[in-house]
């Protein structure tokens, strides 16, 4: 007998991640991801003209443009928010959209670029860790093996067949622990949009997410010493302002924007391998754009993620 749509077990199942998926949310998880990637082209020529935290702060002004009159008009899904709601809008603009961010870009002034992707590509351990314990996710069976297999992949996009302590050295400490600090962020901050978007759209957490990091990261600009006259000046320059703003939009505002669509309607643990897509598509730019090297094994390391993510794709359809 066909379930009634609004008895109590039919509502259960319309809340079920699994039947949202058949939207695609892991594809659109993926595409935001991999717009993450022109991250090394744009915030590494920016570090030559501002401080780590000054980019993240500039990159989410320029985003009040958007978040502002999209709060406002959202207003009424803010009013319905609960304590523990605005606690992980807290969490995902202060520590995932403003520390995050700031301790990812620091970490390229320290160390090898190679040594900082990989360790912040550990996010999907941290992800199915709070996931399980705040959201009660559990595992799809054959799960396990497209994380490994991702993973995998990550690696060998990062490294190729070398040994990951051959480009380790003393000067990579710091780079090392900074990367870590932003992978343990924004694996919670996966976690926590999950939780939020039941109650609320993917263009509204997008806003609030950029607008309520705003007094913090000025306050760590402020409190940092640095020196803010002259990050306004800096402005002046046109190719400097239009960096800027690229570097807003593409890794920021638009992939956020098909990032939250694709969670909405997957949950977190598929999420976190989708968005390995990161890694393997800053890779092909960085081959691209910078002229870097691509070694066999990071060439097959890219064909593993992605062939990965298009298991989980395939399995999310069948699930639904």
């Amino acid at each position: 007998m066909r379930q009634a749509p609004f008895s109590r077990a039919g509502l259960e199942r319309l809340k079920e991640p699994d039947t949202l998926r058949r939207n695609g949310g892991v594809w659109l998880v993926a595409l935001g991801a991999a717009l993450w990637g022109t991250n090394s082209i744009l915030r590494v020529e920016m570090l030559h003209t501002f401080t780590s935290s000054q980019i993240v702060f500039l990159e989410h002004l320029l985003l009040a443009v958007y978040a502002l009159p999209m709060l406002i008009f959202a207003r009424r899904q803010l009013a319905r928010l609960s304590a523990k709601e605005w606690a992980a809008i807290l969490f995902l603009s202060w520590g995932g959209s403003g520390l995050a961010t700031i301790l990812f870009t620091a970490s390229f002034q320290y160390g090898h670029p190679n040594l900082v992707l990989l360790l912040q590509k550990v996010q999907p351990v941290f992800v199915l860790l709070i996931a399980r314990v705040m959201l009660k996710e559990l595992l799809p069976r054959r799960f396990g093996g497209y994380l490994l297999i991702a993973m995998i992949g990550t690696y060998l996009v990062t490294y190729g067949f070398t040994l990951p302590w051959a480009d380790f050295t003393n000067a990579n400490g710091m780079a090392a622990m900074l990367a870590l600090g932003a992978a343990v962020l924004w694996g919670g901050s996966t976690v926590m949009g999950r939780l939020v978007l039941d109650k609320m759209s993917f263009e509204t957490l997008t806003a609030a997410r950029f607008l309520f990091a705003l007094p913090f990261l000025y306050a760590v600009v402020v409190i940092s010493g640095e020196a803010v006259p002259q990050m306004w000046n800096a402005l002046g320059d046109l190719d400097t302002l239009g960096n800027l703003v690229l570097q807003a939009l593409l890794p920021g505002l638009f992939s956020l924007l098909l990032y939250y669509r694709g969670l909405s309607t997957t949950t977190a643990s598929y999420a976190t391998v989708a968005e390995l897509a990161f890694p393997a598509t800053g890779l092909l730019l960085n081959w691209i754009a910078l002229g870097s090297v691509l070694t066999a094994g990071q060439a097959i390391g890219f064909l593993v993620i992605w062939w990965a993510i298009y298991q989980l794709g395939k399995g999310t359809e069948r699930e639904a």
